[in-house]
């Protein structure tokens, strides 16, 4: 991202601020960072990370006066920077990967290891649980769901078994789908690999609960054009092959970014090591044209 002294610089899903934290190092002194997160526990650890104290829940947390926190998506990030008097920025970051404080978590049901509700919201105040949403939807939509957000390959199946099994019992919890998964493959025969069968469908719902998709689309060709300087950077990892081919054809569009990626980067073999779940994580940078 060529980060250096005295930069403004976004990062719009600051998570646990692991990013965060090395990027406001290299734009001191006279620099500023302005962390996004839709998550208000995850804004809370952030500040956490940044200035080593406490802080309580809100919609803007000024962790000092080169860092703010602020309860907002990426895809809201032009609402942002006008309420902080702030017209345009050097670079843009954007992790769209759930962070492992996320994936823990025992409230939400984000993963299939954990007990808690089928919730999966990262804004609790927006939306509806995604175990309301199992209960409403056709099969043809939860099929689709699973299979364009998820890749799937037993979307239709895992969506008769929902529908079947909703009828005489609340799908409420995590462990109750990762189970419903489980059962599925067993019926099928289909043998489980290194990753559990339940990564896909759990993905798959997540980005559902979210309109993620819907916020990465108006991200790229609106939102991220109007807050770079000409010149500035934008950087989007990705996880997910839909999300990548988003990413990868936005910054095509010449009169918007004069240069990007072309092919992303991937982690090294080291990093997958030390992070197994940074073994599908693909950057791609644009820079703004002028």
């Amino acid at each position: 991202m060529q980060l250096a002294p005295g930069q403004v610089i976004v990062d719009g899903t600051v998570g646990a601020a692991g990013h965060s934290r090395k990027i406001l190092e290299k734009i001191q002194p006279g620099g500023k960072l302005l962390g996004l997160d839709r998550d208000r526990q995850m804004l809370v650890r952030a500040a956490k990370t940044l200035s080593g104290e406490s802080h309580e829940p809100a919609e803007r947390i000024e962790v000092a006066s080169d860092a703010i926190l602020i309860h907002s998506s990426y895809a809201e990030l032009e609402d942002a920077l006008k309420a902080e008097g702030i017209e345009k920025v050097d670079a843009i970051l954007v992790d769209l990967g759930l962070s492992s404080d996320q994936l823990e978590s025992a409230e939400r049901g984000f993963g299939f290891k954990t007990k808690g509700d089928l919730d999966m919201r990262f804004d609790e105040s927006q939306g509806k649980p995604i175990s309301e949403w199992l209960h409403q939807a056709t099969i043809a939509e939860i099929t689709m769901t699973l299979t364009e957000f998820g890749e799937e390959p037993l979307a239709q199946k895992l969506a008769e078994k929902i529908a079947f099994v909703r009828k005489s019992t609340l799908i409420q919890s995590a462990p109750q789908l990762g189970e419903l998964v489980e059962e599925v493959y067993r019926e099928n025969g289909r043998k489980v690999g290194s990753s559990h069968p339940a990564t896909r469908t759990f993905q798959a719902l997540r980005i559902q609960a979210n309109a993620e998709l819907e916020h990465l689309q108006r991200f790229l060709t609106t939102v991220a054009p109007a807050c770079l300087k000409p010149g500035g950077r934008l950087a989007v990892i990705s996880f997910h092959s839909l999300e990548d081919r988003m990413v990868k054809n936005a910054l095509l569009d010449r009169e918007i970014w004069q240069e990007s990626s072309r092919k992303p980067t991937a982690a090294s073999p080291l990093e997958c090591k030390m992070n197994p779940r940074a073994r599908s994580a693909k950057l791609r940078i644009g820079i703004r044209a002028e």
